[in-house]
């Protein structure tokens, strides 16, 4: 019996040891946590990773109070409107990790895909939104800060020092990621519509197929366009290269990239704007663009504020729930908005800003164009009667001659730029603020009036990570926030 029970874990064990060394070496394999994934799979979370990470957090909250669309009333955002601080290098180390987080998903997703070296060479569809997002978040990246890591980046345990690169040599790469994604897309046969949370079939728009091919292309020229323009102080061609862009973007507010078709008033299935006013109520309506609207007599203030005082710019009291806050951002409805990736309203004034400044005749109907899609975008009614208890009409809304009114005569010669930018400023308000901020640093217009631009200075680009300082010392530029600008704003480059 002995020999017999010896016999059979020996056969056992020759069993086991007969089992092929692939198929061993896959039991320790954690199969929900894959070293490995196809393109197609990195887009959803390279695209909800993009509206989350750097399209609706820290660097949108910190430019809507640097612009003056609200002021902040509370801890840091507070600071950030008395302009105290903002040097901090903690103070943007969390963006600034996730946004090279986001370029390192999108630098996956155009290695597996190159034609010569990568795994997948024939899948274009995600190379050209690879690209695509890549030129996006890199332009958001070197906007904010300047000089980043870009040639160097991305090659792990390689480089873990890279070298930053100039501005100005990162916009023609930034085109060239455009220009690329944008041929890929065009000619993908290969088509993942039920991946993509902005145009897809999870997404707000819905499309497929074809339909779902040409609106990433138009958001590629849109993206050209928008960086087209922020050369306006540095290459004369720029305003008629937005121009030529915009022609082959949107066409109507359909095309607009908008992410969040199933935002809910719930935690952690929300807006984050929703989220952050929920768990900080850090800001409130400015003075600022409360003081321009009420000039023009816009009748979008009651869809843009809620009740209660206004709070000046730079000098509001550091405290929550005092003042009016805006409702795109504060309450509950701001939990269900979408995230706004690219507007149509946005694009309508690039269109508008170029045509005056390359000298189009009908320069002024382009800029009324922008500012009907603004009032479409807001849910304002171009033609509105406005009645009482008994149904009297107390007031009529006409667009027309809103526009006659209260743009048209600040139109006079030598106004145009200002009016067309302040326009701008209020219809991208308060979402979209990470534009204005660029909008502002690039033209000057409008004009601020937080009282500690004057006397702390006010805040020019982001301070650098202390991650970064930290782990890459010798390469971090050195810059003091209120004194250095960016390149293309008029600033010099180490």
């Amino acid at each position: 019996m002995k020999i017999l029970k010896y016999l059979t874990l020996i056969s056992i064990a020759l069993l086991l040891f007969s089992c092929s060394e692939d198929a061993m070496d896959e039991v320790n394999i954690d199969q929900n946590n894959p070293a490995d994934m196809d393109a197609r799979n990195i887009l959803p979370d390279l695209i909800l990773k993009t509206a989350f990470e750097t399209v609706a957090t820290d660097i949108a909250w910190y430019s809507t109070v640097y612009i003056e669309h609200a002021a902040g009333t509370w801890a840091q955002s507070n600071e950030a409107d008395r302009r105290v601080a903002q040097n901090s290098s903690s103070l943007f180390n969390n963006s600034w990790n996730s946004i090279y987080d986001v370029m390192n998903m999108s630098k996956v997703i155009i290695d597996k895909t190159d034609p010569v070296t990568g795994s997948e060479p024939d899948n274009y569809a995600a190379r050209g939104i690879g690209q695509i997002l890549m030129a996006y978040n890199l332009s958001v990246a070197t906007d904010m800060w300047g000089e980043v890591p870009y040639s160097e980046a991305f090659k792990g345990a390689e480089n873990l020092q890279p070298g930053y690169d100039r501005q100005s040599d990162l916009y023609p790469v930034i085109h060239e990621l455009l220009d690329d994604g944008i041929a890929n897309m065009q000619q993908a046969t290969l088509l993942f519509p039920d991946r993509d949370y902005i145009y897809g079939t999870v997404g707000l728009a819905g499309l497929s197929g074809g339909d779902w091919q040409d609106a990433w292309v138009k958001l590629g020229y849109a993206l050209k366009a928008r960086l087209s323009l922020r050369l306006t102080n540095i290459d004369g061609d720029a305003a008629q290269d937005a121009l030529d862009a915009a022609a082959n973007s949107f066409t109507s507010a359909a095309d607009q990239a908008l992410f969040g078709g199933n935002f809910q008033v719930a935690w952690g299935r929300a807006n984050p704007w929703g989220e952050f006013w929920f768990v900080r109520n850090h800001l409130s309506v400015s003075s600022t663009i409360h003081g321009l609207m009420d000039e023009r007599n816009d009748p979008r203030m009651p869809r843009y504020f809620g009740p209660g005082p206004i709070a000046p710019a730079g000098e509001a009291d550091n405290v929550q729930g005092q003042y009016a806050g805006s409702r795109y951002t504060t309450g509950w409805g701001a939990w269900t908005m979408p995230i706004t990736v690219f507007t149509y309203q946005e694009l309508k004034f690039i269109e508008a800003e170029a045509s005056f400044r390359v000298g189009e005749a009908d320069w002024q109907d382009v800029l009324k164009d922008a500012i009907a899609a603004s009032w479409a975008f807001h849910g304002q009614p171009l033609f509105q009667e406005i009645l009482d208890d008994e149904d009297n009409v107390i007031e009529t809304i006409d667009f027309d001659v809103w526009f006659d009114d209260e743009v048209v005569t600040r139109l006079t010669e030598g106004n145009e730029l200002e009016e067309i930018m302040t326009q701008k400023y209020i219809a991208l308000y308060d979402r979209e603020a990470i534009e204005v901020y660029n909008d502002y640093r690039r033209t000057g217009f409008p004009e601020m009036q937080n009282p500690n631009n004057a006397t702390i200075g006010f805040v020019w680009r982001f301070p650098y990570a202390v991650s970064e300082i930290q782990s890459n010392p010798a390469n971090v530029p050195s810059i003091d926030v209120h004194a250095n600008k960016v390149w293309w704003a008029g600033g010099t480059e180490n």
